[in-house]
Formats: C-alpha cells, sequence, structure tokens
C-alpha cells in the first residue's frame, strides 16, 4: 500500500495541484485524466521520486518498488535480447522476456540487433518491454501506446488486465483506459479527484458538481443580496438593532463562493464540399516498393458516407497507401482518380505537414486559406483549436507536439473538404481533444480515411476497414467489432494443432463446463449493470429537484434530498464494487478455462 498526503506542487506562479491525497491499495489500477499542462506526468514523476513536491508526504512500504516508463534511453548491451535479459532478477525465467518481447512486435531478427539501432519507436518499446519485465510493484505509465501499434496495443491491453500489481495509466485512448483502469484518478481546477468507475462516470460527477456548484453559487448570492439590503435599510433603526446586527455576524461568517472560470474546450468542426458524384476516389491496381512491393494491386472505390480505417502493424505501409490516395506520393504502377472538384484534406502523421518553423499560428492558418479570410475568422479558428489571444500568435517552432497536431488540424478546418484522409490524428492529443476531434469526424458529412490504433475512434467511427496483415491489404466491409469478432489478427487468431479424438471429448466437456460457470456470472454481472443505470438516472432526478428546491428556496426539500442523493450515490459505489468483484471472478475463470483450452 502506498499512500499521498498533502501534495502541492506549483511552476512559478501556477499551481498544477493542492494538497492531494489518496491511498493506492494491493491490486488498484488507476486511470490518470486531465488535460495536457494540468500536471498528470509530474504527478507520476513525484510518485516515482523523480521530481519532489512542494509540500506532503508519500509513504512507501519498506521493499515496494516503483517503476515509470523512461522516454530516454541508456542502452550497454550488444543486443535487444542480451539488453532485456539484464534486468531480470533471479527468480524470473528467461521465457519471460521473449514472451514480452514478441507481444509488443519484436522480430526474431530484431531481437539480434543492437538496441541503439532501433527506431526510435522500437526504443521505446525495448524501454516499456524491460520495465515490464522488472515487475514493479507499482507501474507508472505515461502513454504508452505511443509509437505501438494495433496489436502491440491489443497485447499489452491484455498483460495489464492480467498485471497482478498496482498501475496507474495515462493515456488518450478512452476505450484502452477503460478496459483497464477500475478507479480513475482527475486532476481539474488544480483539485485531484479519484472515483470507482469508468471515464464517463469521472466526467459526469465533474459536470453535475459544476453544475450544482453555480447554481448554489448564484442563489448564495442572491440570498447575500437580500441579506445586505436588510442591514442597509434597517441599519439606522433602534428597534431592529439586534436583528441587524445578528444578520452582519451571518454575511462575516458566509464563504463566499466565486464563479468558476469558463475551461476552454476545442470547438470545431470540418467544413465540408459536397460534390455530384457518389464516387470520389477510386485507386485501380495501386503498387508501391521498390526492392519489395508493400502491395501490388490494391484497389478501392471511396464513396459517399464512406468512413474508412486503416489498421494493422507499423511498418507495413499504411502511411504510404494513405500519401498515394492523398496525392503526395504517386503509386509506382496503377493509378488514383479523383472526381473533378474533389478537395482532399490531408493529415501529416506527426501534424507537422507543410508547417514552417518561422511562422505564427495565425500566420499558419491564414496561409492554408490563401489569405482569403479576414483576421477575425483566422482568430475565430484559431481560438476553436485552443489558440486564443497571444496564443495564436506564438511561434510555431515553440510550440509542443499537443500544440503542433492542433495547428494542423486548424489548417484543415479552415477550408471546405470534400474528403479527410488522417494519419494517426490523435499522436499528441490528450483524452479531451481526441473527444472532440472524434465529435468533428462524426457531424462531417463526406468520406473519411483514417490510419489509426486508437480503439476508441476504430469503434465509433469505423464502417469500413483497410487491413494489412499477411501480404496485400484487404478492404472489409464492416465495422472495427464485427472485424474482431468473425475475422480478428492472425496474430490474435493463430489455430492450434489438430486434436486427438479423446482430445475433442475433454475440449467438448470443458466448453460444456465453462458455459455452466460463467453463464450465471454473466446474469449477474448484467442485472448490477441495470441497477448502476437505474440508480444513475435517480441521481440525475435527484439533481434536477434539488435545483428546484434551491431555486424555490425550499430547505427542508433540500435537506430531504440531499439525504436521499447521499443514500444512491452509496448504492452506486457499492454496485460498482458488486461490479468490479464479478468482472473480475468472470475474467479469472475465462483465462483459467481458457488455458485449459489452449492446452488441449
Amino acid at each position: 500500500m502506498l499512500s499521498l498526503t498533502d501534495i502541492s506542487k506549483s511552476f512559478g506562479a501556477r499551481k498544477l495541484f493542492d494538497r492531494v491525497s489518496f491511498t493506492i491499495n494491493s491490486g488498484n489500477k488507476f486511470g490518470l485524466v486531465g488535460r495536457n499542462g494540468d500536471g498528470k506526468s509530474t504527478l507520476l514523476k513525484i510518485i516515482a521520486g523523480i521530481e519532489s513536491a512542494d509540500t506532503g508526504d508519500i509513504i512507501t512500504p519498506r521493499g515496494y518498488t516503483i517503476g515509470i516508463l523512461n522516454q530516454t534511453a541508456a542502452f550497454t548491451k550488444s543486443s535487444v535480447e542480451l539488453e532485456a535479459l539484464s534486468v531480470l532478477g533471479s527468480e524470473e525465467e528467461e521465457y519471460t522476456v521473449e514472451k514480452i518481447l514478441f507481444g509488443l512486435g519484436f522480430t526474431t531478427k530484431l531481437l539480434q540487433l543492437s538496441p541503439k539501432a532501433l527506431s526510435n519507436g522500437f526504443q521505446l518499446r525495448l524501454m516499456l518491454a524491460m520495465l515490464l519485465i522488472k515487475n514493479p510493484n507499482l507501474l507508472l505509465l505515461d502513454e504508452p501506446t505511443n509509437y505501438l501499434d494495433i496489436l502491440a496495443i491489443r497485447w499489452l491491453k491484455s498483460f495489464l488486465n492480467s498485471w497482478k500489481g498496482e498501475l496507474i495509466l495515462i493515456t488518450h485512448d478512452r476505450a484502452f483506459m477503460d478496459s483497464i483502469a477500475a478507479h480513475i484518478i482527475g486532476i481539474h481546477r488544480g483539485k485531484v479527484k479519484l472515483i470507482k468507475g469508468d471515464t464517463q462516470k469521472y466526467y459526469n460527477c465533474i459536470a453535475l458538481e459544476e453544475e450544482v456548484y453555480e447554481k448554489t453559487r448564484i442563489n448564495e448570492e442572491a440570498k447575500r443580496k437580500e441579506t445586505e439590503l436588510y442591514i442597509s435599510r434597517f441599519r439606522a433603526k433602534a428597534r431592529l438593532a439586534n436583528l441587524v446586527q445578528s444578520r452582519i455576524k451571518t454575511l462575516a461568517k458566509q464563504v463566499k463562493r466565486e464563479k468558476l472560470s469558463k475551461i476552454e474546450g476545442l470547438d470545431f468542426s470540418f467544413n465540408f464540399k459536397p460534390i455530384v458524384s457518389k464516387s470520389y476516389i477510386q485507386a485501380e491496381s495501386v503498387a508501391f516498393g521498390y526492392d519489395k512491393p508493400l502491395f501490388s494491386s490494391f484497389r478501392l472505390t471511396l464513396s459517399e458516407g464512406d468512413r474508412l480505417c486503416v489498421i494493422g502493424k507499423n511498418g507495413l505501409g499504411k502511411s504510404t497507401l494513405l500519401k498515394i490516395l492523398a496525392g503526395k506520393l504517386e503509386p509506382v504502377k496503377g493509378e488514383v482518380l479523383k472526381h473533378a472538384g474533389v478537395n482532399v484534406g490531408y493529415y501529416e502523421q506527426l501534424g507537422q505537414d507543410e508547417i514552417s518553423a518561422n511562422t505564427t499560428v495565425e500566420e499558419e492558418v491564414a496561409k492554408s486559406a490563401n489569405y482569403l479570410l479576414e483576421r477575425s475568422a483566422v482568430r475565430k479558428i484559431c481560438a476553436a483549436l485552443l489558440f486564443s489571444g497571444e496564443d495564436a500568435l506564438k511561434k510555431v517552432n515553440i510550440l509542443s507536439g499537443g500544440e503542433l497536431a492542433r495547428v494542423a488540424l486548424a489548417k484543415l478546418a479552415v477550408n471546405p473538404q470534400s474528403i479527410l484522409i488522417l494519419d494517426e490524428p490523435t499522436n499528441h492529443l490528450d483524452m479531451d481533444a481526441t473527444d472532440a476531434l472524434l465529435t468533428a469526424l462524426l457531424d462531417f458529412d463526406g468520406p473519411i480515411i483514417m490510419a489509426t490504433h486508437n480503439e476508441t475512434l476504430l469503434y465509433s467511427l469505423a464502417n469500413r476497414l483497410i487491413v494489412f496483415q499477411g501480404g496485400e491489404p484487404i478492404v472489409y466491409e464492416m465495422g472495427y467489432a464485427e472485424f474482431l469478432e468473425r475475422v480478428g489478427f492472425i496474430e490474435e487468431t493463430k489455430k492450434q494443432p489438430k486434436a486427438k479424438k479423446v482430445d475433442r471429448r475433454i475440449r467438448a466437456e470443458t466448453i460444456s463446463e465453462k458455459s455452466r460457470t460463467l453463464s450465471p456470472l454473466k446474469e449477474k454481472i448484467n442485472l448490477v449493470q441495470d441497477s448502476i443505470i437505474t440508480c444513475e438516472d435517480e441521481e440525475k432526478a435527484l439533481i434536477l429537484q434539488m435545483q428546484s428546491a434551491s431555486d424555490s428556496l425550499l430547505g427542508r426539500q433540500i435537506a430531504d434530498i440531499g439525504l436521499r442523493l447521499k443514500e444512491v450515490k452509496k448504492d452506486i459505489d457499492s454496485h460498482y464494487d458488486e461490479l468490479n468483484k464479478l468482472c473480475k471472478q468472470h475474467d479469472e475463470l475465462e483465462r483459467y478455462y481458457n488455458a485449459i483450452l489452449d492446452s488441449i
């Protein structure tokens, strides 16, 4: 068990968080959320002992180990395999090393290379692998999915779900976090809030609390003005002196609630330029590659309403295909036909395509509009991407990765587009920005082609897929969930050797036993989920009743509703506890039976 007490941290005049206190118990898995710049990474570094807090204490049990993902490499061994083996303790087995390395996308050939010869992406994978091999008590992961492809991410998700120790995870992929974390720690307005449940529950809690706070503030302000008016009118009347003094004392004791400052969020959209045709792009027998072709005969027709996501391991040609479809790269053979009048909005993977280092944010946006927009319109677009006021005059060469990504989105948003072609647009965006991007994409009326490893976007957006695996990329006329169910990734669906006759009988009996054991658990899980929905609906209704009673100054009703609201919140927490226990029990039994089936 590790505990934080009254942890505070500031940089200059800016306070990141104040008096943070929470406890990490055995087996706890937390998701850490907050906007870029709110101090998520700083909090992890303080817990790891890399940075010091301004105030507060961290109590760590004797022998308790903490592992954090480093961002800078310091390799000393001659090969990837030897580097990974160098962190093994005396009790671990060497097969653990290969299991983790292969899970994160390393091949036998890569294991023999010098770590320094690896790309930046694979060097980060190696550092992640070494951290997992060390098996610390508490694992601190800050955006571990950066530079991982979809298969490595899915493997990491499975690995972390079976992780026996404690975990704090930062990621912009909401689906990834919700599939692993049972608790959410949120940094909001310099305070830290911890809840049981997923990210949606956390954001709902924050929204409700701020709504109630603002209603209460307005009512208190109205009462304060009434009291001040009473004091002003009757201060001079001797027979009311006691009442006036009583109100003065009451007013002095009241703590005035300050109006909550507005937190700016991304609020942008992509303008659609329609064309008079059902077909927007047609790729005919497209090939690319020199010594070894990435693809040799790719065909695609992109039509109205298509939301096509490109998935697969890194290095197979996803970005190359997008550049060819966007007209940024010529194919070796074949052709890409675009309807006349089509505007293609293309987003480079790093968010830096055609961005000049010496220009300002405002100049970049104005240049994208061919300087046809008035400055006020340009500044409005900048503000929608969180470059308000002086921020719009920032030089591009001093921007962070997240800010550069927002500049690239602003450049896309400034002009009407017929098609959007996006290459990993969520890299460097936080969870709020990713949600805003998803909303903008769902509202866009034109076709979309997007390479992404973010499963939140894949589940929510894709109605067609281009999948890179096993050679030529294949177009599937289905969404992501259906693809996983009906087709799946080759690496995850490799067939087991044929079972003997006796094994088939044992296998059938095991499957039957698995069904008998898990079915009642699934029913209980569904019932608890229904109870949570019912309670949360009641909670929302009570909040509205509280607001109405507060508006009408009905003190008794406010008290009664408050008591019931407290009971309902207690019920919700109890149901979530029960749901977590049932889900954990279900997952453990499912892994147990799957292990038996895999061995038959």
